[in-house]
């Protein structure tokens, strides 16, 4: 059923089309080469334009006005806006410093003040030159689809001197389908005065796929670092994805956050295309869909297909076992009965963190042939967001996707409190090795993660908006502390072994320090890890890792693959070797 759908003009061609001035400044959600397009249209009828980027516009300063040729040092005073986080716009600002490393690039913060954000800027050349630049950075403060204040990036247009915003089209286009959505009819309207918690108001799915198929001439602009590109496209699946997450929690009476929502799978398709338009539908299951694509998998370059995994799996050998997803897709599991400690390796609950499912497929083979070895493998927990996340992909496949993060359900596998579908092979896994350690293996953003038309930093994935290397988390029961820092201490220390990884870390920690502060994480030999107590998992100790591999592909997956197949076969040794007196009784 189509819910919404429209096409729209773009917002460029209607001030070119509409402008009568002689000097025109503009910010707008649009690629660098469409705004240089626009400036030499309007030159053509005698006005001087500046159209520059609503977008990180610091960044795009540097790139398309400051001159960096002899650039020796820079000063930046950020804002500090009373309606964003005091460090907001010291991290749009990222990643500057790696952009120009020549350059010794040197932050502080602004005053507060309710004024239009601005970067104030102190340059100083080779030569002896010393300028002074103010960088504009408009911002709206507006309440969002979750009903919190936000202050967003927002059009702006100053005409011969007289500043004032401007709705732009991106902007346009996601509250318009948005709202469609806030309005459409998913039942009766919850109670929020006494909401409960442990059941919805309403009758949960909602749908089964909701559908944002969106158009955009917008093309992605590879910044020259790392992975980091400015990825309009991107950023409005991401705002798409969690705001509609957001606004089916408010509706259900939850609080924001929870988990435990269920609203079906929300598809949010942002593709590059001549237009702007959208359209919203609600579709049935994607439940047929497989890939098969195959590579040698000592030497993968990209995800898995899910044929080769199925493949790889069935030749380890060993007990089979298995679920059933919610679309009906087949969840594979092997058991490996042997007289070791027992361990549990999952990867795929988050569909859109790659890395994993090959990691833990090149550890097993080494694991079953070793005698005596007792493990469970499931190197593909959730089938339905892997089946998404390689449709996706076939668009957009440097994005990192989060639609596909979760079940078909819409909800976070490790918080389901049922026994059905993709729970099932936890389960089965926990009955058949009552093992104490379960080794969960994930990923996370390679690059920036940014949604620009809610608050510009992902609420509730504070931590996540920059990558900060390979790292590790481990959960653990009341009394089983001291087992988990044994365990941690001696996975680390193997880690230090794998070549590249720690040179790997200490680049990605030190930039993302410099822009968005500690990580707040303990160091253990080298390597950042949280250790917690947590009464959330019925295995004593999860040992949880989190490489950043959304979405990297060639040496850059390989190196994630690495890791994980290294942290897979270090904590199973470590596990052999576990002093019996350190385990809680």
């Amino acid at each position: 059923m189509i819910l919404f759908e429209k096409h729209y003009p773009a917002t460029l061609d209607l001030l070119v089309a509409e402008s009568t001035g002689r000097r025109l400044e503009t910010w707008t959600f649009d690629d660098q080469s469409t705004r240089r397009a626009a400036e030499a249209t309007l030159a053509r009828r005698g006005i001087t334009a500046r159209c520059r980027s609503a977008y990180k516009p610091l960044v795009c300063a540097f790139r398309e006005e400051i001159a960096t040729q002899g650039l020796v040092s820079v000063e930046i005073v950020y804002p500090i806006h009373p309606a964003a986080q005091p460090a907001r716009f010291l991290l749009e600002s990222y990643p500057l410093s790696a952009l120009y490393p020549a350059v010794d690039f040197r932050f502080e913060a602004g005053e507060i003040s309710e004024a239009v954000p601005t970067y104030r800027l102190r340059l100083r050349y080779a030569d002896g030159r010393d300028e002074t630049l103010d960088v504009l950075a408009p911002n709206r403060s507006h309440r969002d689809f979750a009903d919190e204040e936000a202050l967003s990036p927002c059009g702006w247009q100053i005409v011969e001197g007289a500043a004032s915003k401007l709705t732009t089209v991106y902007e346009q286009l996601f509250m318009e389908a948005t709202s469609a959505i806030r309005d459409g009819e998913w039942g009766d309207e919850p109670c929020f005065e006494a909401p409960c918690f442990e059941a919805p108001y309403f009758e949960e799915p909602y749908f089964e796929e909701l559908n944002i198929t969106a158009t955009l001439p917008i093309a992605d602009e590879p910044l020259g670092y790392a992975d980091e590109v400015m990825s309009l496209r991107e950023a409005l699946h991401e705002d798409f994805y969690f705001s509609l997450l957001e606004l089916f929690q408010r509706r259900s009476g939850r609080p924001l956050g929870d988990r435990h929502l269920r609203p079906g799978q929300i598809v949010p398709e942002i593709r590059f295309g001549t237009e702007y338009s959208v359209k919203v539908e609600t579709r049935g299951y994607d439940r047929e869909s497989i890939t098969t694509h195959h590579e040698p998998l000592d030497a993968v370059t990209r995800p898995l297909s899910t044929r080769q995994i199925g493949e790889e799996l069935a030749r380890l050998g060993g007990i089979a076992f298995h679920a059933i997803s919610v679309a009906g897709r087949r969840l594979e599991g092997r058991y490996f009965a042997g007289p070791d400690r027992a361990m549990i390796i999952s990867a795929g609950q988050h569909a859109n963190e790659t890395s994993s499912p090959a990691g833990t497929l090149q550890a097993a083979q080494l694991l079953a042939s070793r005698d005596g070895a007792h493990f469970t493998l499931c190197p593909l927990e959730n089938p339905d967001g892997y089946a998404l996340h390689q449709r996706l992909i076939a668009d957009n496949p440097r994005h990192m996707h989060h639609a596909a993060r979760y079940t078909a359900l819409g909800d976070d596998l490790e918080y389901r409190e049922d026994d059905r579908h993709e729970t099932a092979i936890r389960l089965e896994a926990e009955r058949l090795s009552e093992a104490r350690l379960h080794l969960n293996l994930h990923g996370y953003p390679a690059h920036e993660w940014t949604r620009p038309l809610s608050g510009y930093i992902p609420r509730g994935f504070e931590m996540w908006t920059l990558p900060k290397g390979f790292f590790l988390i481990l959960r653990h029961a009341p009394g089983w502390a001291e087992a988990s820092r044994w365990l941690i201490e001696r996975v680390t220390l193997s880690l230090d072994e794998v070549s590249g990884l720690r040179a790997f870390n200490d680049r990605q920690i030190a930039l993302f320090e410099r822009y968005a502060g500690e990580t707040g994480f303990e160091m253990i030999n080298g390597f950042p890890c949280l250790i917690m107590e947590d009464d959330r998992h019925r295995v004593p100790m999860t040992l949880i890792t989190e490489y950043p591999d959304e979405m990297v592909y060639a040496a850059d997956f390989q190196a994630g693959v690495a890791a994980q197949r290294a942290t897979v076969l270090a904590a199973y040794d470590a596990l052999q070797a576990l002093p019996d007196e350190r385990l809680a009784s």
